[in-house]
């Protein structure tokens, strides 16, 4: 695969590449580092697998999330992703190469202060004008006016029939999503203005440049309820409470937010759950039960 991608980016860019180095971490994708004939260094991801139309609408969703100049995102250098289904040649999107550092107590409190000005540029609608593609799911991304129904309907209820399927969600589970959502107008709290969402805000999707100032990758960005990143952003081992601090500071969470942590965590579970199995289709049912 490592020649296709050479041939592919340098076709892109108009410019050989003298080196590419496999990377690790991925679960979805491939990940390269390219160094091309001018000296730049570049970050690639390609995959096999991914469907047409994930790295456009990645790239559409870095430029969203810049567009306000609050937090860092990776620059596109090139997007190579044909509508064609049986196109030749890898698909592939190459960005800016971030130089990884830490994030430290002054990055943490930059994060959340940034994170309160993303949410705050807004959006025009709950949802996006394409789906979230995530490997081989595709998950409806159809705008609505209304965040709970939109959060029931786009979110809880296709992917609790995706985890059923695959059998990673049980009967308890399904029914407790299922009253979950019947109840989601009192559970989903006072109303909110669509806010930017990353939509895929777990930690590993927040890095560190040299200087030590927080940088977003891999968005599934959309109008959605704010708390839905932070919530996701809790998930799996993030940042320490100084970002949520540093949050509140520039944008207060209405009351009860701390009630509704597990309300938006649901939907990530489920999607692990249908993506990897293991244990997340359990946690989700658990979750779920406790709302329900």
């Amino acid at each position: 695969m490592s020649g296709a991608v050479r041939d592919a980016l340098a076709g892109a860019l108009r410019t050989p590449v003298t080196g590419l180095t496999g990377l690790s971490g991925g679960d979805l994708n491939d990940a390269f580092a390219a160094t091309l004939a001018d000296g730049r260094r570049v970050f690639v991801k390609t995959s096999a697998d991914v469907l047409p139309g994930t790295y456009r609408a990645e790239a559409h969703d870095l430029a969203w999330l810049a567009e306000p100049g609050v937090l860092r995102v990776p620059e596109v250098v090139a997007v190579v992703d044909p509508e064609a289904s049986h196109a030749p040649g890898p698909r592939l999107l190459a960005l800016e190469l971030i130089d990884v550092g830490g994030l430290d107590a002054d990055g943490e409190a930059e994060l959340g202060r940034g994170l309160a000005a993303l949410h705050a540029a807004g959006a025009a609608s709950f949802g996006a004008a394409h789906p979230i593609r995530l490997g081989a799911l595709v998950i409806a991304n159809d705008r609505d006016e209304h965040w709970p129904a939109f959060y029931a309907q786009r979110r809880l209820e296709p992917m609790t029939r995706a985890a059923q399927d695959r059998g990673a969600l049980d009967a308890r589970g399904v029914h407790a999503v299922a009253r979950v959502c019947a109840r989601i107008e009192e559970l989903a709290g006072p109303p909110e203005p669509p806010a930017r969402l990353h939509g895929d805000l777990w930690s590993g999707n927040v890095l560190a440049d040299r200087a030590g100032h927080p940088c977003l990758i891999d968005p599934a960005a959309h109008g959605g309820h704010r708390e839905v990143d932070l919530a996701m952003l809790r998930l799996f081992g993030g940042p320490s409470e100084r970002c949520f601090d540093a949050y509140a500071e520039v944008h207060p969470l209405a009351d009860g937010h701390e009630d509704r942590v597990g309300l938006w965590q649901l939907f990530p579970l489920l999607v692990h759950a249908v993506l990897f199995g293991g244990g997340y289709g359990a946690r989700a049912g658990a979750i779920a039960a406790r709302l329900a």
